[in-house]
């Protein structure tokens, strides 16, 4: 969340020294709220923000406990003040320990087993959602946060799905369609980004009546199966190109403005570099929807109708 609006909202609370528990419930009250302790009992906030709107309840809070309670609004100056109010919602202090924990968990990852990486990936994802949902002006700390995430989140997908392909170079070659009908295609089961949206790349626009094959490991590939997305496959990395990406050169497809725009988001989400919008929703319901369908036929299904969407709206001529 980024705010660059000059108006605040600051709580001014004060209340019975009996009230210890309440006390120390609206403390951590606004500590959650991502508030800025002016002074005790005073607290600043942007106006903006998402959580402004509990300052209120907070407040009401204080008065039925016998105390007394001001919310005002309040607008900085200038911009050396409207700096100073910022400075002191820099969250360094809050991504520090959290990128040390993470650096020492990434070298634990290949001691876990599958349900162990599930639990920490949950654990670590659920402490960095915490710090951005208050992270109101990222800075510095927050890209390099951000890296560390994905780096984590990457490594932990490969532990997951193991023989992620390496990109090779060269020139990618120019195929006719009509070659590539009614084929046997093959790539490796429990189907993440890249692999879900070739599959259904090739389903819906080079091979209408492909057959899948979802591979224990790239090994068990059939001689006469066109393989996708691992290493040593017909189709994989090249160079800085996703598999996605590299199906769209190999059959003319790039020209698709929704094609093309699908393949920048698959990129983003496989291997990094500049992120779209709708990238982290996509993952989102690709993560949940490897939860409720364990096959991959079935879950190709249900993510092709969601690729069919994207493909809809990123063809419009709409800006995103």
């Amino acid at each position: 969340m980024t705010l660059t609006s000059d108006s605040w909202l600051t709580l001014i609370v004060s209340l019975p020294s009996a009230s210890a528990t309440a006390r120390m419930r609206i403390w951590r009250a606004v500590k959650t709220l991502g508030c800025a302790a002016l002074r005790d009992g005073a607290y600043l906030l942007p106006a903006q923000a998402e959580q402004a709107a509990q300052l209120q309840v907070l407040a009401d809070e204080a008065l039925q406990e016998g105390g007394q309670a001001w919310l005002l609004q309040v607008q900085a100056r200038n911009m050396t003040e409207q700096a100073t109010f910022q400075a002191l919602f820099d969250r360094a202090a809050d991504y520090t320990p959290w990128l040390e924990e993470l650096a020492q968990a990434r070298q634990t990852l290949s001691a876990l087993s599958a349900a162990e990486l599930q639990r920490t990936q949950r654990k670590h994802a659920r402490a960095y959602e915490v710090i951005r949902k208050i992270d109101f002006f990222p800075g510095e700390t927050s890209i390099r946060a951000d890296a560390q995430w994905r780096d984590f989140a990457n490594a932990l997908e490969a532990m997951q799905s193991p023989g992620e392909p390496q990109p090779t170079a060269g020139n990618i070659a120019r195929r006719d369609r009509m070659q590539y009908q009614g084929r046997v295609w093959a790539t490796r089961r429990h189907l993440w980004v890249d692999r879900v949206a070739s599959a259904w790349l090739i389903q819906r626009f080079i091979d209408p009546h492909a057959r899948f094959l979802w591979l224990n490991t790239a090994a068990d590939c059939p001689s006469d199966a066109l393989g996708f997305d691992f290493d040593g496959a017909t189709f994989s990395h090249v160079g800085e190109r996703v598999t996605f990406e590299v199906l769209l050169a190999s059959f003319g497809l790039e020209d698709d403005r929704g094609l093309s725009r699908l393949g920048a988001m698959v990129h983003a989400l496989d291997v990094g570099g500049a992120t779209t919008p709708e990238a982290s929703g996509f993952e989102a319901v690709l993560a949940g929807a490897r939860k409720r369908w364990p096959d991959d036929d079935a879950l190709l299904v249900d993510i092709g109708g969601v690729l069919d969407s994207l493909h809809a709206h990123f063809s419009s001529s709409r800006k995103t």
